[in-house]
C-alpha cells in the first residue's frame, strides 16, 4: 500500500514582533518562530492556517508534500 503524502507548511518569519500586540507575539511563539529569517515546518492543519492568518503580515508560507 502506498504512503499518504502529507502536506507540510514551510513558515519563515519576516518581520519583527517588536510594537505588535501581546497575542501576536504568543501565536508567533507557539508557531515556534523568534527570530527573522528563522523556519520552521509544521503539519498542514487547520489550526496552523488560523494561526498563520493572525500573523500573516509577519510570515511567509510555502506549501509542499513530504
Amino acid at each position: 500500500m502506498a504512503k499518504k503524502k502529507v502536506k507540510k507548511l514551510k513558515i519563515t518569519q519576516i518581520r519583527s514582533t517588536i510594537d505588535r500586540p501581546k497575542k501576536q507575539k504568543l501565536t508567533m511563539a507557539a508557531l515556534g518562530l523568534r527570530k527573522i529569517r528563522q523556519t520552521v515546518v509544521h503539519n498542514d492543519t487547520p489550526q496552523i492556517r488560523g494561526m498563520i492568518q493572525k500573523v500573516s503580515h509577519l510570515v511567509t508560507v510555502e506549501e509542499f508534500e513530504e
